[in-house]
């Protein structure tokens, strides 16, 4: 059993990768919304600026696929949100089946994003454009919801690894205690 273990481990870099893919692409849309912004300020008490109508939709978008791109990142670093009140008082078995139960219900989430978000954006999102710029589908409205999706599919099959693996294999270092 630990032989696959120690094979499956070998995707780590894998995972590595599409989470500093993704942490990119945050800073980067992070960076955007913070020079449009100030764009936008700016035109609206500099008179030689001007003060176009797009900016408020595009950095709007961009908050949207920061906010669920983010959300993907913290189940890969454990940063989530979550319940550890009553940890101490239940057993370590009953702890390691909660979080699996959690880990599978992420994923069904993630599946639900990844379709019903893809639905959205070519049906609703591809069907209108942007008020402020005709020219843009609204597709990219809707298009950060399967996007997150993937990624956190990816982290959450991470997730529910490390938790399985953890019953299987007994990490060195640490000692049972009574």
């Amino acid at each position: 059993m630990t032989a696959f273990f120690e094979k499956v481990d070998k995707l780590r870099p894998v995972y590595d990768v599409t989470y500093q893919i993704v942490l990119f692409i945050c800073k980067l849309l992070l960076i955007g919304d913070i020079l449009i912004t100030s764009y936008s300020v700016l035109g609206r008490y500099v008179s030689f600026i001007p003060d176009p109508a797009w900016t408020e939709e595009i950095v709007l978008t961009f908050m949207s696929y920061m906010a669920v791109l983010s959300a993907a990142l913290a189940i890969r670093k454990k940063s989530h949100i979550r319940m550890t009140a009553f940890d101490k008082y239940l057993p370590d078995g009953a702890i390691k089946a909660l979080d699996i139960f959690a880990d599978l219900a992420v994923l069904i989430l993630a599946v639900i994003m990844i379709v019903s978000g893809w639905q959205f954006a070519t049906t609703i999102g591809g069907r209108g454009t942007y008020v402020s710029i005709p020219g843009l589908s609204r597709f990219w409205k809707y298009f950060p919801i399967p996007v997150a999706g993937v990624a956190m599919l990816l982290f959450e099959i991470e997730a529910l690894y490390g938790h399985i693996k953890g019953i299987f294999v007994k990490e060195e270092g640490k000692e049972e205690t009574k």
